[in-house]
């Protein structure tokens, strides 16, 4: 099931009011929140695509970069034997933890919707 929109390497959450009876949603992986919505799933798509490319032009003009920065450092917390489990495979392997761990985040992307669908 896809729960999210797309447009020009842009993704946008998709979310729906019962209370105010609209769909909503924000862009993601930009340096600013930047909100959509509309009354139809076609008025949504449209605020979404406008709200990208509004976003882009105003950057643009301020010489803004629009995309988020991602330093490639995060902390990841696993329940302990599955810590103890991965260590034990990357050993077996000849690798470092981190290294595993970047192995199979490549896989991940690589495969997305084998594993996650």
């Amino acid at each position: 099931m896809k729960n999210y929109l797309e447009y020009d390497d842009y993704i946008g959450t998709v979310n729906y009011s019962a209370e105010d009876d609209i769909f909503y949603g924000k862009i993601e992986g930009i340096n600013d929140l930047v909100l959509f919505e509309g009354e139809s799933v076609s008025e949504l798509k449209k605020g979404f695509k406008e709200s990208v490319d509004d976003y882009l032009e105003t950057c643009k003009e301020l010489g803004k970069e629009p995309n988020k920065v991602y330093k490639g450092v995060f902390n990841v917390r696993v329940p302990s034997n599955i810590h103890k489990k991965l260590s034990l495979i990357a050993s077996k392997n000849g690798l470092k933890l981190n290294e595993l761990v970047k192995k199979t985040f490549n896989y991940l992307v690589e495969n997305e919707n084998k594993v996650l669908n």
